[in-house]
């Protein structure tokens, strides 16, 4: 067996489960823990355990993309996901998708990680996102109401090679440069940059202390620092809106208003509406279940804040392109002084790197989601947890429906601002991997020649094509009526 071919075997490791076969006798415990082995051998030793993988995976091959022979068909692929979805949105996922390969590629994270496991892996894992493209980045405020920018969408997190959600985000540039109307030079530039980015930011990371990876954020000073005097106004602007006004309160005369003389959910139908079963006689009960059981997950000191706010009305609202069809609920509350607060309770289901990095640790989905995203951000909402819902046993996790996030106008960006954007991206991500991982063993890896950033150029580029084809086998099958879409205004 060739070197190369070695590196793209699936990995399968679920040694952190604590699972053991039933009725067996557990295997004796390893003479040390993995965190033990790596406190026994110092940054430096690590760094040159990096370096040496390089005989088994050069830098240069992740520039390979090649279909693999047996490779699924992506649209059966997607199919199969939906049977556990709420048969009525189905049409709405695909009628995004639809809309063009970047779109398709945002609800195509299963597709490629199927994809991925057939990549070089160096065998390191941290933390993945599972789902790391460049609209899963943005700014939102921490418990201290400071605004920072990081990756804010965790539905796939789970433990997997690092260079998963590299070339994911990497190929997120390509497309969205294609649909921006920009040359393909100019998406592999910005891709390269993220590339970059990313690793000159986790080598400067693995120099650091671990309390000091710890506390690291990407502040909303820092991301001001890399644009362009011309276009920071714009930016000031936004983020000075968003730290004067909580996600709640703007979302509240948008999404609610008085009925009958209560406050409601307002209907607007599809995206946003009460299903039958919350008019049934037993609902209530069934909420307030759901209600005690997340509270339990919560620190002591945020069910307290949790406490000054009661329940007034639930409903469900489609969100996103991958997650459309998924049970998402909002929930609004308000306090005694009317002051409302909107919590979302997204279905979570099995990662979709499960298949080819391993189960989970953790039996609850929701709390997969909760955990991940606490390890790799630096400040994590302060309501989030999980829960499961107790008649048809679905998992979800809970956080609020906005706070201060500040979506990035990709759609608007230019050659340069997108290269400024994957700056922000890939040193995001590397400070994700560097809290979540081992950043000393990683950056001995990827060195300080830009092999590695080129080869994932290269990777996006080709990666960018089969999405295409992708994309165009989809709309073959909704030609076909295999597909049924919805097209929204």
């Amino acid at each position: 067996m060739s070197k190369h071919m070695a590196a793209v075997t699936p990995i399968t490791d679920h040694s952190r489960s604590g699972k053991t076969d039933h009725g067996a006798k557990p295997h004796p415990a390893p003479p040390a823990s993995e965190q033990e082995v790596k406190r026994a051998i110092s940054p430096d030793e690590r760094a040159a355990m990096g370096k040496a993988l390089r005989e088994k995976v050069q830098r240069s091959q992740h520039a390979a993309w090649k279909r693999p022979q047996n490779r699924p068909d992506p649209v059966e692929l997607l199919r199969a996901s939906d049977k556990d979805r709420i048969p009525e949105l189905i049409p709405i996922r695909y009628g995004r998708m639809l809309q063009s390969p970047f779109t398709y590629y945002r609800g195509a994270a299963m597709v490629m990680a199927a994809d991925l496991a057939h990549t070089p892996v160096t065998g390191i894992k941290v933390q993945a996102c599972g789902d790391c493209h460049l609209l899963n980045f943005g700014g939102f405020a921490t418990p201290e109401r400071n605004i920072i920018f990081d990756i804010n969408d965790f539905d796939e997190t789970l433990p997997a090679p690092w260079e998963w959600d590299v070339k994911r985000l990497a190929a997120s540039f390509v497309l969205a440069a294609r649909v921006n109307g920009l040359s393909d030079g100019q998406g592999r530039d910005a891709a390269e940059t993220c590339a970059r980015s990313y690793r000159k930011h986790l080598r400067d990371y693995a120099e650091m202390t671990p309390l000091e990876v710890w506390y690291e954020n990407v502040t909303s000073e820092d991301i001001l620092g890399l644009i362009p005097a011309a276009h920071r106004g714009f930016v000031e602007a936004r983020i000075q809106k968003a730290s004067e006004q909580g996600g709640s309160e703007l979302d509240y005369p948008k999404l609610a208003g008085m009925v009958g003389g209560k406050v409601t959910i307002r209907d607007t139908p599809p995206l946003i509406y009460h299903p039958e079963v919350s008019r049934a006689p037993e609902f209530q009960g069934v909420l307030e279940q759901v209600f005690t059981d997340y509270r339990a997950t919560l620190p002591d000191d945020r069910r307290e804040l949790l406490d000054r706010y009661h329940l007034v009305d639930a409903a469900i609202k489609v969100v996103g392109i991958g997650s459309v069809g998924r049970r998402c609920w909002i929930a609004l509350m308000m306090s005694e002084g009317n002051h409302p607060l909107f919590l979302q309770f997204k279905e979570a289901a099995a990662s979709v790197l499960e298949p080819y990095a391993g189960a989970s640790p953790y039996p609850h989905h929701g709390q997969r989601v909760v955990a991940g995203q606490r390890l790799m951000q630096p400040a994590s909402d302060v309501f989030l947890g999980w829960v499961t819902e107790s008649t048809l046993k679905r998992q979800f996790y809970v956080r609020q429906l906005r706070d201060a996030k500040i979506k990035p106008l990709v759609e608007t960006f230019n050659g340069e601002l997108l290269k400024i954007y994957a700056k922000a991206c890939g040193w995001a991500l590397a400070r994700a991997h560097a809290k979540a991982g081992d950043a000393a063993t990683i950056g001995g890896y990827l060195g300080t020649s830009s092999q590695f950033d080129e080869a994932a150029g290269a990777f996006a580029l080709a990666y960018a094509d089969e999405a295409e084809r992708d994309h165009t086998a989809l709309k073959s099958a909704v030609r076909a009526g295999k597909i049924t879409v919805f097209q929204e205004v």
